[in-house]
């Protein structure tokens, strides 16, 4: 290439680009920061998912205790089932069993414990409820 005063000038290659190297770091970076939030992003899915399970959980629950308290004496000791269409996945389990306490003596007598659990997806979450009335 000649210059204006007619000198020729070799091109250095190395100024026209970037090198291997380079590109190799630029690479490694980007995919350093994109695994990164990959991994943020699915955990913040699978902390919505718990956040959401944890705050309907407890409502169906006291739905179902409200549910046998109304058919009681005719609930069954236990039993299991769905909620239907309007919550698919739940399941829930209930479990009534009568109170022994030496403390309380005879007066427990009439004392009834319920655990109700409610599960997500097969176990995948879980919520247990147990009171006595």
């Amino acid at each position: 290439m000649k210059t204006r005063s007619g000198s020729i000038r070799a091109c250095d290659s190395a100024e026209n680009g970037f090198t291997l190297i380079e590109i190799l770091v630029a690479l490694s970076v980007i995919s350093i920061v994109l695994v990164t939030v990959f991994r943020l992003h699915s955990q913040t899915i699978s902390m919505n998912h718990l956040s959401r399970f944890n705050a309907t959980a407890p409502f169906l629950a006291q739905g179902k205790l409200a549910e046998l308290e109304m058919n009681f004496p005719e609930t069954p000791l236990s039993d299991s089932g769905d909620f239907g269409d309007d919550y698919p996945g739940y399941r829930w389990q209930f479990a009534i069993a009568k109170v022994e306490s030496e403390a309380l003596g005879d007066s427990a007598s009439p004392l009834r414990k319920i655990d109700i659990d409610v599960d997500l997806n097969e176990n995948q979450y879980t919520y247990r409820l147990r009171t006595y009335r």
